[in-house]
């Protein structure tokens, strides 16, 4: 995720924020993705001044240190419109962590039963993250934006399964050729 479009976006929706306002919007607007971190958002503030996307637009002092507020340049906004104008490649590289853990357990377990074991534990937090999200999407009251994300999560969360049960069939095979 680009934290830095998504801070764009909400300075364009809703002009003029401190750096703390953002961060709110960002994790109250973006159900699901993880909480932008206050180091991560006052970096990317940082890089974003720097490449003139936003400029200061205000300086406070409210019983501590200061507090600037933002606003969107036309840079910014020109930005803000190149990027959702792109569709998001897809992936070109495994980047996932249960990838990764998967074929290291392989290389170094003496036997495939290692990973194996590594599969079902996963499998089994799976399969939980997903009871708890279907929970979400059947026990009423949650916002479209929320489930919006549960299914999202969903999705994901079974191609993962998907992955692990094929994975799974070839263990064997897989551990030769990452052990050749």
């Amino acid at each position: 995720m680009s934290t830095t479009h998504a801070l764009l976006g909400i300075l364009a929706s809703q002009g003029i924020r401190h750096g703390y306002e953002l961060k709110r919007e960002h994790d109250r607007r973006l159900l699901g993705v993880k909480p932008l971190a206050f180091g991560q958002m006052y970096t990317t503030l940082a890089r974003m001044l720097r490449d003139g996307y936003i400029a200061e637009a205000a300086h406070q002092r409210v019983s501590g240190p200061d507090r600037v507020a933002y606003r969107l340049t036309t840079e910014g906004r020109v930005e803000l419109d190149n990027w959702l104008g792109q569709a998001v490649p897809p992936a070109t590289h495994v980047s996932a962590q249960l990838f990764v853990k998967v074929i290291v357990a392989l290389l170094v377990a003496p036997d495939e039963e290692t990973a194996r074991s590594f599969l079902a534990t996963q499998r089994t937090v799976h399969l939980e993250r997903m009871r708890e999200l279907t929970k979400v999407k059947t026990a009423g009251g949650a916002s479209v934006t929320e489930l919006a994300a549960a299914d999202y999560l969903l999705n994901h969360l079974d191609a993962d399964l998907r992955w692990m049960a094929t994975t799974l069939e070839r263990i064997s095979q897989l551990r030769s050729e990452v052990l050749a």
